[in-house]
């Protein structure tokens, strides 16, 4: 090893350091460049019947994918072909109705070169990200993304970091700008995500965790305080839902109880509807369960009644079905 090689904490500490330092300032580059070459790229991209097929080699080529991977999870069906590949017969996968987006940082790339005359043949829209504008690639495409950085965080200036990086962060401005563009909603993104944690908090709606009939802590407005502790302690809610012909007027949480005690409320002759919160929050049953979880965080509640438009009661939920559900 070369004795000037440092390899303190502090030393390989600055150099990370000295490495997002550079990338910032590679992404922060690119925000003057979103300019109408954005924009038609977007409309390339919204107009196609097809999908959006990405292409690139080496480091560009794995930067693609991701991007593919976005653009497909997002709205905008999209694969990526790898450009050596392309000229072997996966050349066949794109269509008159595709985008093709290339990637070449030199914009000079051979392997993604061939694939222009073949998409100009066949009419296919080209959308280059390069970090050459004056580039083959550049110049041919009918949109172009200008990706280049002033130095790369490599301190040898050689390996592509600060300019995969910005390549990765143009192509997620590209996404989220046609993902808005295309009113993309959680439950469109639910859809492609089925799976795992992602999907659970993605698919699950209050409906599929709440709890219902019986197990739901309804009491009278007139009803006392100490009977409504009993029925509160008896299903295990954490809160009672004060409910008036079927409409909920309040409920009654332990913080309720702390409030109430404060004010040495008599629990033998005080009623539920002196001492319970109303309205109280409550949500639908149509709601995503990952929004009941975020309105009890944002609030710091651990229940919640479930309401229809006319605020009828119809279920309730508490933290630990949002935790048995894989929501939290």
């Amino acid at each position: 090893m070369n004795a000037e090689v440092k390899t303190d904490a502090d030393s390989l500490i600055a150099a990370g350091r000295r490495a997002l330092e550079i990338e910032e300032k590679a992404i922060a580059g690119l925000k003057p460049r979103l300019d109408a070459g954005f924009a038609r790229a977007c409309h390339l991209c919204l107009q196609a019947r097809g999908r959006v097929i990405v292409t690139g080699m080496g480091k560009s080529g794995h930067i693609g994918s991701k991007i593919a991977a976005t653009l497909a999870s997002t709205g905008t069906p999209s694969f990526f072909m790898h450009a050596a590949e392309a000229s072997h017969g996966d050349i066949g996968m794109i269509t008159r109705d595709d985008v093709l987006l290339a990637i070449s940082n030199s914009g000079e790339t051979a392997e993604v070169l061939l694939l222009i005359p073949h998409v100009s043949r066949l009419g296919v829209p080209l959308i280059a990200i390069t970090g050459n504008p004056k580039s083959n690639l550049a110049r041919a495409a009918g949109a172009h993304l200008d990706v280049s950085v002033a130095e790369e965080a490599c301190p040898l200036n050689l390996a592509p970091t600060a300019s995969t990086t910005a390549t990765l962060a143009i192509g997620d401005a590209l996404a989220v700008a046609l993902l808005e563009a295309r009113g993309f909603t959680s439950q469109d993104f639910a859809r492609s995500h089925p799976g795992g944690t992602l999907g659970r908090k993605l698919l699950l709606h209050v409906s599929d965790v709440m709890r219902t009939g019986e197990a739901l802590p309804v009491v009278p407005p007139d009803m006392l305080l100490g009977e409504g502790l009993v029925v509160m302690s008896k299903k295990g809610l954490g809160m009672c839902v004060v409910v008036e012909n079927g409409r909920v007027l309040g409920v009654f949480t332990d913080g309720d109880l702390r409030r109430a005690l404060d004010m040495q409320a008599d629990v033998h002759v005080t009623p539920m509807r002196k001492v319970m919160t109303s309205p109280g929050k409550s949500v639908s049953a149509g709601e995503l369960a990952a929004e009941a979880a975020h309105l009890m965080e944002k609030h710091r509640i651990t229940a919640l009644p479930v309401v229809d438009e006319n605020r009828v009661l119809v279920g309730a939920l508490n933290v630990h079905d949002l935790l048995r559900a894989g929501v939290l």
